[in-house]
This record gives structure tokens, sequence and C-alpha cells, in this order.
């Protein structure tokens, strides 16, 4: 189980690497290309616009994806806490006080027809695949009684299965007792007998239905991939946003100067300014500026 855990593990980093390179490329990329626009004048119409008319709207905007995004960061961040929470707690670490579960199996899930001390005692308290459970820290021994639902370990792996049997110490076993546990959903009892220092926690009822499901992935290599993908979209784009944002502030700057200056001087200081609006052959359309001077300004006339 641990090279296939480990192969898991290498694959869901391989992948990780991969969109990780894919993601950056592609943020440089559409960064760059913002950034060109703006430069050339592209974007001058909408850049003053935004000016205009939205920059209250913007920031009202800018605003809401700050509070956005800090939430999404805050929950993946408790949410990925509570999974390593789980996980330790899983591991037997905190045996000794009440812990949360997930459940990774469906034997507790139904009453099994030829378990009929289920329905004789009127047994409820079942619990389904992918439920959080609560279990608490187990009572003395001679305290346990008969269809207890209790957490043992067997070969690392923690079972929660219900006590079916209890047999007294005897002749074969004088100095302990032994313990019969059975799935509510198996129609027969586990294989061995358990005994007392092997149970880690008792179930008392306490389940929240279908949550267990984020938590068993979040704790999968695939959901720490994951949570590094969203951290690294959480820094990444602010990273962008505030590149271009700077960008279109100093283009914004140059435009109102540039409204307060001679038509002359500006095309002096932005000669890609005069171009034809067809964006579409820009280069058929550039003035020759080497020759353009005062005396061209008056023919041309194009600002």
């Amino acid at each position: 189980m641990l090279g296939y855990d480990s192969y898991i593990f290498l694959l869901c980093l391989l992948v990780f690497l991969s969109l990780t390179i894919v993601f950056t490329a592609m943020t440089v990329e559409l960064t760059s290309s913002s950034i060109r626009l703006i430069r050339t004048g592209a974007e001058d119409k909408q850049i003053k616009k935004n000016y205009r008319k939205l920059s209250s709207v913007k920031k009202r905007h800018n605003h809401s994806m700050k509070w956005i995004t800090g939430i999404i960061s805050v929950i993946v961040i408790v949410l990925f806490g509570f999974s390593i929470y789980v996980n330790v707690a899983e591991s037997g670490l905190t045996e000794r006080v009440s812990v949360v579960r997930a459940v990774q199996s469906g034997s507790m899930s139904k009453k099994h027809s030829d378990n009929k001390y289920l329905f004789e005692n009127n047994l409820n308290n079942q619990f389904s695949t992918f439920d959080l459970i609560v279990t608490h820290k187990m009572p003395a021994e001679n305290e346990l009684q008969l269809y207890d639902i209790v957490v043992y370990e067997i070969d690392g792996i923690a079972i929660v299965h219900r006590i079916v049997g209890i047999e007294e110490p005897n002749e074969k076993h004088p100095d302990c007792r032994y313990f019969l546990l059975q799935g509510d959903a198996v129609g027969s009892p586990d294989r061995f007998p358990v005994l007392y220092k092997q149970m880690k926690g008792i179930y008392k009822g306490q389940k929240l239905p279908f949550v267990g499901s984020f938590i068993l992935f979040l704790q999968s290599p695939a959901g720490y991939m994951c949570i590094a993908l969203i951290f690294l979209v959480n820094v990444a784009l602010p990273l962008m946003e505030r590149k271009i944002d700077k960008e279109e502030k100093n283009r914004l700057a140059f435009l109102l100067r540039s409204e307060r200056q001679s038509p002359y001087l500006f095309f002096q200081q932005f000669p890609n300014f005069m171009q034809f609006p067809s964006m579409l052959y820009p280069a058929q359309y550039f003035i020759d500026h080497s020759t353009y001077n005062e005396a061209t300004y008056n023919e041309t006339r194009f600002i």
C-alpha cells in the first residue's frame, strides 16, 4: 500500500508542477500582452472611459474581489487545518480525548436482515460512508456494554464496529476479556476477537453526514495539490492585477498631461498615437515621423 501511495503522490506532484508551469506561462503572457496594449495606446479609449465613468464602480469591484479572495483563503486554511487535525486524530495520537473521524466504509451504514439484535433492541445509531463522527475517550474496560460502538485498531487500520459479544476471562484467556465486534451492515462478526487495549474510542451517536468526503479529499495528495494551486492563484492574480493597474495609471497620467499640451508637442512625445483608427494593419498607416515638423502638422491635422 505504501508503494501505491507513493505512486499516487508522485503522479499528483507531476500534475501539479505541469499545471503550475502552464498557469505561470499563461499569466506572464497575459500580463505582458495587456501591458503592451496599454503602452501602445490601444487601450486609451477604455482607460479614459474607466476614469471618467467607472472609477467608483471599479474601486468597489476591487474591494469586493479582495474580500472574496480573503474569504476563500480563510475557508481553505480552515478546511486544511481541520483535515490535518482529523488525520492526527485517526493516527491515535489523541486517543485520550474526543476526536472527529471520517468514515471510509459502509459496514455500519444500514441494518443487515440477519442481525436480529438490531431490530429487537431498536439500535438506530448507524452512520454512512463519508460521515464525520465524534468518538470519545474509552471508558474503563468493565464499563463497556453489549452493543456499544467502539473504534479499534488492527494492523494500523481503524475500524468502527459494534460489540455483539463479550467473553469473560476463562482458561483460554484468563487475564483479559474478549470482545466480538461486527458491522451492522455485515452478516457475520469480525474474524478475530478484539482486546480492550486495541480500542481507541467509543461512539455515542454524534455525526455530520457526508462532510467526510471533503476531509478525505483534502487528506489525499490530490487535495494537497489543489490547496497549493488555490494559494498560487490567490498570489499570482493580485500581482498581475497590480502590474496592469500601475501601467493604466501611468498611461492615464500621460494622457491627462497631454490634453493640456499643444498637439504638436503631444505628437512628438507619443508618435504612435498618429495612426489611423484601424488597428488591423497598423504598420501601413504610420506616418514618417522623421520628417514630421510644424509645417507638416498644419497639413495633416490628425489630432
